[in-house]
């Protein structure tokens, strides 16, 4: 994801509005590796600017995707989550907590099925990792 300055150009030269409510969502994503929901960004950007809407969150993360500036991550969990690193990697996700993690795979490319594609072309595939953080692992004591 660009810097908050180059999104606020970017939005502009596309003719979308830069309004205060929206940088402060581009910082707020802005290098954060923890993978937001929509309803975790909008508490975050609360407490800095109470009365900010949802609907301001959402709309802005609509954008940004459309932009490829953001990815838009759907675990099964009911609430997407947000990734502003958009370079070639995947997910760790915990099953208890619901933390997500970025994790580096080599040769992905590996993973290509080699049967029942019947001339589908697998353009790109993301690998996730179910299981248990630290912190949710049963007390091993």
């Amino acid at each position: 994801m660009r810097s908050p300055t180059e999104l606020s150009e970017a939005f502009r030269e596309r003719g979308l509005r830069v309004t205060p409510q929206r940088q402060l969502l581009f910082r707020l994503l802005h290098g954060n590796a923890a993978h937001p929901s929509a309803e975790g960004l909008y508490a975050m950007a609360s407490e800095q600017m109470p009365g900010i809407s949802l609907r301001t969150v959402y709309q802005t993360l609509h954008d940004l995707s459309e932009l490829g500036e953001i990815q838009t991550l759907e675990f099964g969990s009911g609430s997407a989550r947000f990734d502003p690193n958009v370079d070639d990697h995947h997910h760790l996700v915990c099953d208890g907590c619901g933390q997500v993690r970025d994790v580096q795979l080599d040769a992905v490319e590996a993973l290509t099925p080699t049967d029942g594609l019947d001339g589908f072309l697998v353009a790109q595939a993301h690998v996730v990792f179910r299981g248990r953080c630290v912190r949710c692992l049963p007390d091993q004591t």
